[in-house]
């Protein structure tokens, strides 16, 4: 016999998930057996005194969720329901604190207590979460909006023609023609990489470097070639005997606000990167996905090259919402042509609706100042950040420009490694050195996010320092490629 649901229209709770709510609640506790057939639409309806579309509603949903099967001409019962496969126990998070997929998998956790010093993003309330809400609310209403439809293969020409302006205040010459959109910079790099590189083929990168580059690198199974990176730039005369020695198709680098340094190509050494892409036939991509978080005016690699050797990547996942992905590449008329190909034959298209929403956003006239608030919050953060590190005894390496990051170097006797498994103890996710570089000292640095430390990062940070003062191990050989697989 069923006990029927008790539901109430003065509830906060709608009644159609107070009906949900308590069948499920059944069901899950064994008072509902598999195979049980529940009363119909009408009757339940009349029982409940509430229209029978609300009972329609609260029985598709309990259907789509596997809690009853819909029978044609017979009715709804309870589903038979698999026991869930038990997976084996997970291997302790301090095991694997310095592996590269598991570390982003923890910056990606919402959902828990963690202090994310080591993140690649700004915080949550600092964007523009309001305005995306409003903007969804009024695309909703307008005919513009197809959200059944694919978009064109090179994206959204509407937000292509506002990009065409965007980089016009950088001095890159684009038309809408030169510009693809895709689903974040990460898959417009990767579609690059597709296209440019061959396994064996080699191809540079800076050191050190965003982590993710370097996976994405050894997908592809090209040899890596690791260009170490002065406060000015890549380092020349390395760059240089690599140019020679091994004939690299591409060099994946940051021009400005690099990532972790914070630091911008100088002019100096910009133009004679840009004469060796040109005398020995290589591309440099530029990801500049950290352009609007710039404090002062800095020439783009793409800007001085016009897109000659340079292929440039824009993304806004830093400034506006990392949820709505909507990244472009902007190279050569022909090369965009080609790209947008392979685009086709791998996603098909990107999604329009978020290129809508992006678009609507950038012509609003919010944007600039939205921008212009949040550099404002992260150099109050830099110069609040940055000293509170040097008590702990963690220095700067460079002066950054602007930017999230500080890459500072740890005290003596400190393996970023094991700092990192330590911190993961008290509830901080770190970025240790040895992920974003593979020199022989990387594991005495550390990336911190200036936009997550507070108080309560540098209480527990230095409770740890105190505890792993004494001189650690270095990684070396196969113990360095394990960390950085």
């Amino acid at each position: 016999m069923f006990a029927l649901p008790e539901v109430s229209s003065e509830r906060d709770t709608p009644l159609v998930e107070q009906i949900v709510d308590q069948i499920t609640r059944n069901i899950d506790q064994k008072t509902w057996h598999a195979g049980m057939r529940l009363p119909s639409i009408r009757q339940l309806a009349q029982s409940l005194t509430v229209s029978k579309f609300t009972v329609v509603e609260a029985y598709d949903r309990l259907v789509a969720r596997g809690y009853l099967d819909s029978r044609r001409g017979a009715g709804f019962f309870v589903a038979h329901r698999s026991k869930p496969v038990q997976q084996p126990e997970a291997e302790s998070p301090v095991e694997r604190a310095v592996d590269t997929v598991w570390l982003m998998r923890q910056m990606l956790l919402s959902d828990n207590d963690m202090l994310k010093a080591g993140c690649g993003w700004l915080p949550t309330d600092w964007l523009m979460t309001e305005d995306i809400r409003r903007a969804l609310r009024t695309l909703s209403r307008t005919p513009m909006l197809r959200p059944t439809c694919y978009g064109l293969p090179a994206g959204y020409l509407p937000l292509r023609q506002q990009l065409q302006q965007k980089l016009a205040d950088i001095n890159i010459d684009a038309r809408p023609s030169q510009i693809l959109l895709t689903a974040g910079a990460m898959p417009a790099i990767d579609l690059i990489l597709r296209y440019f590189l061959r396994p064996g083929d080699t191809a540079l990168l800076d050191d050190p470097s965003y982590f993710n580059f370097r996976g994405n690198l050894k997908l592809h199974g090209v040899t890596l070639l690791p260009v170490p990176r002065t406060p000015q730039g890549p380092d020349l005369q390395v760059l240089e005997r690599l140019v020679l020695e091994h004939r690299p198709r591409i060099y994946l680098t940051n021009s400005v606000l690099q990532n972790p340094m914070g630091t911008n190509i100088s002019p100096g050494v910009a133009f004679k990167l840009l004469n060796l892409a040109h005398a020995h036939d290589f591309y440099i991509i530029e990801d500049d996905i950290y352009a609007d978080l710039l404090n002062e005016p800095s020439s783009r690699l793409a800007a001085l090259d016009q897109l000659q050797r340079v292929i440039y990547v824009g993304s806004f996942s830093k400034t506006l919402s990392a949820n709505f992905r909507v990244g472009f590449i902007t190279a050569q008329r022909d090369l965009i042509q080609e790209l947008a190909d392979l685009k086709l034959l791998t996603g098909i298209t990107s999604s329009e609706g978020v290129e809508q929403v992006v678009y609507q956003l950038l012509t609003e006239g919010f944007y600039r100042k939205h921008v212009d608030r949040v550099r404002g919050k992260l150099a109050q953060a830099m110069s609040r950040v940055r000293p509170a590190l040097a008590r702990l005894g963690c220095e700067a390496v460079a002066e950054p420009a602007g930017g999230m990051f500080i890459w500072a170097s740890l005290p003596p006797g400190v393996n970023a490694c094991d700092l990192a498994a330590s911190a993961l103890q008290s509830h901080i996710v770190l970025a240790p050195g040895n992920l974003m570089s593979v020199a022989s000292n990387a594991n005495r640095f550390m990336r911190f996010n200036i936009a997550h430390c507070n108080d309560m990062v540098f209480d527990r940070l230095g409770r740890l320092l105190e505890g792993c003062t004494t001189p650690q191990p270095v990684l070396h050989g196969a113990t360095m490629q394990a960390v950085l697989a």
